[in-house]
């Protein structure tokens, strides 16, 4: 297939490169100029995945109609606040009539709406089905054609197998699911408590409390996806518990980095100031204090990673005050 892929991050060029390795004649748009000529000349994404080598077929471009130019699918790798605008920028610079599906790939919720970044394809290109591409997958890794699972989630399942057949090889195996509510979700959310898990580390805390607080940061997740209309079920998955699994514990993850940084006494503007790439889950803190407000949810503890992120809480009095919580039994019948 013809296929475009918009953003040229770590997990965009590691996708890019992936689905031109499965035989697919793609077109990478990235913003930064340098990137692109980077990737032309040499077919390495040096500020964003240097060291890789990529396919040589794969061709970057800064022209965003051009690299959608007859595009059959599309692939939405940006951050997510800048998902609207990028594909409203593009939408008007290109002709839609060939695409047969958009895949979103970026792992947040849209500030003020709420929407999911599959809803937001599908304000903007309304006529293809969209589909979200999740689950636990560092980009370097999957680069290294080490063994990785995801899910292709979405309401068209023609759409989603579409999805699966296009990345689906022999070290990157895809699953189609039904539920693109959940599994973005659980892409999204995750990354709160990935923020909690670093901040965790930082305070030198052990296995037994990152235990406690991945499995009741899962059921946060559910609890919220429950209320939303997802299946319960999708937060047990690739895009729920695996996906937070990974992002909880693994060295590259950069929502735990970004925690473990903040219990090590930097400030939040700091941190980011220093860094090129996104951690998603600091604007979906901000996101999942207003979903539990809107759906009379609790989640202690992204409300907890709020008050650190934005009100300046220490660390420590944010584990005190879950712990010191009112007792509760597990499960409700």
């Amino acid at each position: 297939m013809r296929i475009a892929v918009i953003g040229a991050g770590s997990w965009g060029t590691t996708l890019a490169d992936l689905l031109v390795r499965n035989g697919h004649d793609v077109r990478l748009w990235a913003q930064e100029p340098e990137v692109v000529a980077s990737i032309n000349r040499t077919h390495v994404n040096d500020l964003f995945l240097a060291d890789s080598h990529l396919a040589e077929a794969l061709v970057a471009s800064s022209d965003l109609g051009a690299a959608a130019a007859g595009a059959e699918l599309l692939v939405s790798a940006v951050p997510s606040h800048a998902v609207r605008n990028v594909m409203a920028r593009l939408v008007s610079a290109w002709n839609p009539a060939s695409l047969r599906a958009s895949v979103s790939v970026s792992k947040g919720l849209e500030e003020g709406t709420h929407e999911t970044m599959t809803d937001v394809l599908r304000d903007v290109i309304p006529g293809a089905p969209s589909v979200a591409l999740s689950g636990p997958s560092f980009a370097q890794e999957v680069f290294a054609r080490q063994p990785t699972a995801v899910v292709a989630a979405s309401a068209f399942p023609e759409a989603a197998v579409l999805v699966q057949q296009a990345f689906s090889s022999e070290r990157f195996r895809v699953y189609t699911s039904d539920d693109p509510l959940g599994v973005q979700l659980g892409g999204a959310l995750k990354n709160v408590i990935a923020i909690a898990a670093g901040l965790l580390h930082g305070l030198r805390l052990g296995h037994n409390t990152l235990s406690a607080l991945v499995t009741r940061g899962l059921a946060e997740l559910t609890r919220l996806g429950q209320a939303m209309g997802a299946n319960p079920m999708t937060f047990a998955g690739l895009a729920g518990m695996g996906d937070l699994i990974l992002t909880a514990t693994g060295l590259l993850s950069r929502n735990r980095g970004l925690g473990i940084e903040l219990a090590e006494g930097k400030s939040l503007d700091e941190i980011l100031a220093s860094r090129r790439t996104v951690a998603e889950g600091v604007r979906t803190a901000r996101v999942a204090v207003e979903l539990s407000e809107r759906t009379g949810v609790e989640l202690p503890i992204a409300q907890e990673v709020a008050h650190i992120l934005f009100d300046g809480k220490r660390p420590d009095r944010a584990v005190r005050d879950l712990m010191e919580r009112e007792l509760k039994p597990e499960h409700w019948k």
